[in-house]
């Protein structure tokens, strides 16, 4: 549920999940440099995933966590997923819930991340071929992602949505909407396109490269209604409360998570990280300021990401 460049999100209401936050703006260390945007990465080639070695379980830190030593942690981002990961137009600076969020746990765990951009088709295939320790974009959680990479445990829990214009009369339910000939836009590669065609039929579903661009057809009258998380449709009604909002109820509740290669020695020690910060607050604090009111960052303010590859890969 990536699981949104136009009029794009505001303030994303608070996400309820005792699961998902952490505070403090990323360090030098933990995020590509503020004055320039990361390199894009070439759509990397889809290669057997590799077979997990034996490894040590890390010592513990001071806080009862494992540490991992300053061990360098490569993370794949899309940086075109308001609020998780963007860069802002005027300055160049990477920003977003994963930074913040990757900080605070590689803080924790005594490791570095380095942030890696890459279009989010590709990402899965690349984190499962081993080409990067981990992703951090918004990624649903579902068995058929698990056959090939690990997820830690959720973090955040999603609603996907229905979003419509504000003038709509034609349909005012989900059901009102399956049973005419509205069409739907989503984006491509995601849980949210799969949830689309279930409801209305692929011939009625229009896939888009980015969620910023589904809500801007739906916007200019090309799609009737957009299918999204309820995260991303917040701050879309946030920053477009003149011109869209959510249809009442939800299509599926679903929780997000990081992933790893297959056997990744980092599963456990982030999960452990992760539980931390559910304990003592921190998750939550992270979430008020990346999902709360004040977030008014909107996809005009940010770079584009990545192009997409040709083929698509499941995604958020």
């Amino acid at each position: 549920m990536k699981s949104f460049r136009i009029l794009g999100l505001t303030a994303l209401a608070a996400v309820v999940l005792a699961a998902c936050a952490a505070p403090a703006a990323p360090t030098a260390t933990s995020a590509p440099a503020s004055t320039s945007a990361p390199m894009a990465t070439s759509a990397p080639a889809v290669t057997q995933a590799p077979k997990a070695t034996a490894t040590t379980a890390p010592a513990q830190n001071a806080a009862g966590l494992p540490d991992l030593k300053g061990r360098t942690v490569t993370v794949a981002i899309e940086n075109a997923y308001l609020p998780f990961n963007y860069i802002r137009l005027d300055n160049g600076k990477p920003e977003g819930w994963d930074y913040d969020t990757l900080a605070e746990l590689c803080k924790r765990l005594n490791c570095k991340v380095t942030f890696k951009e890459i279009a989010w088709d590709n990402m899965i295939a690349a984190v499962a071929a081993g080409q990067f320790d981990m992703a951090a974009d918004g990624i649903t959680i579902t068995g058929e992602r698990a056959k090939v990479v690990d997820f830690s445990e959720g973090y955040i829990a999603v609603d996907q949505r229905v979003l419509v214009r504000k003038d709509e009369t034609r349909f005012k339910s989900v059901d009102e909407l399956k049973n005419g000939t509205y069409k739907v836009a989503t984006q491509k590669g995601t849980t949210n396109y799969d949830e689309a065609v279930k409801l209305v039929g692929e011939s009625r579903v229009t896939a888009f490269d980015t969620f910023g661009d589904a809500v801007q057809a739906l916007i200019s009258k090309d799609a009737d209604a957009v299918v999204i998380d309820d995260t991303a449709g917040q701050g879309y009604v946030g920053v477009n409360a003149d011109k869209v909002m959510l249809l009442n109820g939800k299509l599926i509740g679903q929780q997000l998570g990081f992933i790893y290669p297959k056997g990744s020695d980092l599963v456990k020690p982030f999960n452990a990280a992760i539980e931390a910060i559910k304990a003592d607050g921190a998750l939550n604090k992270l979430n008020e300021k990346w999902f709360g009111p004040s977030f008014k960052m909107t996809y005009d303010q940010v770079k584009p990401g990545p192009t997409a590859a040709p083929t698509a890969t499941p995604g958020k």
